[in-house]
């Protein structure tokens, strides 16, 4: 597992650690694989989201209510975004694309273009409360947005319109991609647009996972409960399945969860072995002779790597 810092200057000294995390819990120290870069910070105070924008670039928001978009070879700053009134909760984009887009406690979000000013090319207000989930169609014609006032919206990004309004009984956290994905928590959120879907899907603080049909913002499936609150997502690159982590503590929860979204959508396999809330869940990009993979980070302060089809951690 590498680890490096923000984007943002780059300092002289370089570091790098890596192990290997074996399935039994064990940890092998394998000794370096190549130097990471650490860089100075992108933002003034805490950085809260960051997403890739093209394959050298990553976009960023902080606190200190901005938006960065850096060189990951580099570390180059390439733009700074000045807009939001409150702290940044969410950065995405349509992946290689000139677009960027930012959600804030200010209750709006905001769209950014590469190429133009410093200001929005875009705002998206209409909600009640901080906005904290924030997803983009693949051609980013549509972007969805889900705040703590309980409702998820979808707007036009070329005119700002909004085009649908939902309201669900609880508060949003996150979700996951053509199926949207909408969480509910108090902390965290996150969206992504499912390829080649027109769904939502929703995850909640009454630990349910629903699929919304976007175009009309109703609810489609509802997945069985889990035992804990669901805290984030994301969809396979195929729209196959969805990855949710769960909230937990002294190892009760803290589990990682594949699902089904084509066929039978069952629960097709966990990932269990964090003895904390696993905050965040990946599907890793897949080499030519490598098993498919998923990764989790969790309060328990690891970041595990685990074989999607079979739960083994490599």
């Amino acid at each position: 597992v590498l680890v490096g810092r923000a984007m943002g200057k780059l300092q002289s000294k370089t570091s790098f650690h890596t192990s290997k995390y074996r399935a039994d819990g064990s940890v092998e120290e394998t000794g370096p694989v190549r130097a990471v870069q650490q860089y100075g910070p992108a933002h003034t105070d805490a950085v809260t989201s960051v997403a890739a924008l093209k394959p050298d670039l990553c976009v960023s928001g902080g606190r200190d209510k901005s938006v960065a978009v850096c060189s990951w070879r580099s570390g180059a700053e390439l733009r700074r975004f000045i807009g939001h009134k409150r702290e940044v909760t969410k950065v995405t984009s349509a992946f290689d694309s000139n677009r960027v887009f930012s959600a804030s406690r200010d209750k709006t979000a905001m769209m950014w273009e590469l190429d133009g000013t410093s200001g929005p090319s875009q705002c998206f207000p209409g909600h009640d409360l901080v906005v904290t989930g924030l997803a983009v169609s693949p051609d980013a014609s549509q972007l969805c947005t889900g705040s703590r006032d309980n409702t998820v919206c979808k707007w036009d990004t070329e005119t700002g319109e909004c085009l649908g309004r939902a309201a669900i009984s609880r508060n949003l956290v996150g979700a996951a991609g053509g199926l949207l994905l909408i969480f509910s928590s108090l902390r965290f959120s996150h969206l992504c647009w499912v390829p080649g879907e027109s769904y939502v899907i929703q995850t909640s603080e009454d630990k349910t996972i629903r699929i919304w049909d976007s175009r009309e913002l109703q609810v489609a499936h509802t997945f069985p409960a889990k035992q804990h609150i669901q805290m984030c997502c994301d969809v396979s690159p195929d729209g196959r399945y969805c990855l949710s982590s769960s909230s937990g503590s002294n190892g009760e929860g803290g589990e990682a969860t594949l699902w089904d979204l084509r066929q039978t959508r069952n629960r097709v396999c966990e990932y269990k072995g964090h003895f904390q809330t696993t905050t965040s869940c990946v599907f890793l990009p897949r080499g030519p002779a490598l098993a498919p993979s998923i990764a989790t980070s969790s309060y328990d302060g690891t970041v595990k790597v685990w074989d999607r089809d079979t739960g083994g951690r490599g």
